[in-house]
């Protein structure tokens, strides 16, 4: 027999709520359901009440007033506790949840805060010390998924035959490749200015030497590492290649080189890969979009992933430029001076565009770690790292979604540097696919 769609009753039927509860009931919880402003149809579908009136066995929660408006507006927000999680827009003693959680998810799965006004860092975004997750203590929790689960309980109690869906822990490996390599594929130009910078140390010139003049391998090329401890481990992974001209913080070689073309070419083959939109590229269409095709060119197919370099997300216009340049997933969601869920939510979730009140076909895939993140940003020593990206792996596995790290080749270099992070590197494999 299937199971009847749950009902929604709510006084209207609007974008922001059906947008949410497909998340919360469709995505997390696994059931059909159906927004209904007419009582009368309620027949004997398990319901939620989304309304100050009253229906006998119903579901309560008492609506906020944010699902219901259109455009930004500062919200009043106050966080409390309830059940050891950490709530938001509570709700009066008539609700069978003391606060609205449409409403709660809504506001961080959206990045809502990000449309008001803000103090950016230098390069222009958000900073995570700014968000309400961070400043109450709760950015390294998945808090949607665990609202998610409490509702479920009392849920049941009044609907014993709803079935929810069994959530699955994942884990992806993403790399992004800055700097794929020390020597190879720079301009005369470049080569002759890193010739010159190279002059006060005698090792790095003979290295340069040997990787341009005798072919020798170049020391940024830890591929084979990378893929070995791929393939060893079962780990699903996947490349971000940056195709932009250089500027200050843009290293990559030129989009034309022979060797990174062969390196793109022979890591696409065995992996999805996407583009890494240049510095520069955040919030120019016109950039982008050349870039989307340069990597196209490349391929000989068309890209549909991309994760914006420097985590440069500005809020809702790199979305925007994403859709408009043809790309349908992106991987930027997340911090990088802080680790944990940005947008409280631990698996993929479609884009929706507060300023316009419309959901998009772009699916973000949110991440959890970085590696600058810890050595760069954190000051953090390897040690201490592998203990918060277990933690991280942890609550991601309680919540049954996909945990998403960042690396980069030049963090895994077989140097006396960065050994030790290889070493973090393999901890999380090893923890993240058991």
């Amino acid at each position: 027999m299937i199971p009847l769609p749950v009902r929604i009753y709510s006084t209207s039927d609007v974008p922001r709520l059906r947008y949410i509860a497909g998340i919360i009931l469709g995505e997390i919880l696994g059931l059909s359901w159906e927004v209904i402003t007419d009582k009368r149809k309620i027949g004997k579908h398990p319901v939620i009440n989304y309304s100050e009136e009253k229906i006998n066995g119903a579901l309560k929660i008492c609506p906020n007033s944010i699902l219901f408006e259109t455009g930004i507006s500062p919200q009043k927000i106050e966080v409390s506790e309830w059940k050891g999680l950490p709530v938001f827009f509570q709700t009066d003693s008539e609700s069978d949840l003391p606060f609205d959680i449409f409403a709660a998810s809504f506001y961080l799965v959206t990045r809502y805060e990000e449309y008001l006004d803000y103090t950016p860092d230098v390069h222009g975004r958000f900073p995570a010390a700014s968000s309400l997750a961070f400043r109450n203590g709760f950015l390294q929790r998945p808090v949607i998924d665990f609202w998610c689960r409490e509702m479920s309980k009392i849920f049941l109690k009044k609907y014993q035959t709803l079935v929810f869906k069994r959530n699955e822990y994942r884990a992806l490996l993403t790399v992004d490749t800055d700097q794929p390599f020390a020597f190879l594929g720079k301009s005369l130009f470049r080569s002759i200015g890193g010739l010159i910078h190279d002059i006060k140390d005698a090792g790095r010139v003979t290295d340069r030497f040997k990787t341009v003049a005798k072919g020798e391998k170049d020391p940024f090329q830890v591929f084979d590492y990378i893929i070995d401890s791929i393939n060893s481990t079962g780990t699903q992974a996947q490349f971000f290649f940056p195709v932009g001209d250089y500027s200050k913080y843009d290293k990559n070689p030129s989009w034309k080189s022979h060797d990174y073309r062969e390196l793109i070419l022979s890591l696409s083959s065995m992996f999805k890969c996407g583009l890494h939109p240049s510095y520069n590229a955040a919030g120019k269409i016109q950039l982008l979009t050349t870039e989307v095709q340069r990597l196209n060119t490349i391929l000989f197919r068309k890209i549909a992933s991309s994760r914006y370099h420097y985590i440069r997300l500005l809020t809702p216009k790199c979305y925007n430029d994403l859709i408009d340049a043809g790309i349908s997933e992106d991987y930027s969601m997340g911090y990088p001076d802080e680790p944990g869920f940005r947008a409280g939510i631990a698996r993929p979730y479609y884009f929706y565009d507060v300023a316009s009140d419309k959901q998009t076909n772009l699916k973000i895939f949110p991440f959890q770690i970085m590696d600058a993140t810890l050595y760069q940003y954190k000051n953090i020593d390897p040690g201490a790292s592998g203990e918060l990206i277990l933690k991280l792996i942890g609550e991601t596995k309680k919540a049954g979604g996909l945990f998403v790290s960042i690396w980069h080749n030049t963090s895994l270099l077989d140097t006396d540097e960065w050994r030790e992070w290889r070493g973090v590197f393999e901890l999380m494999l090893k923890n993240q696919n058991t």
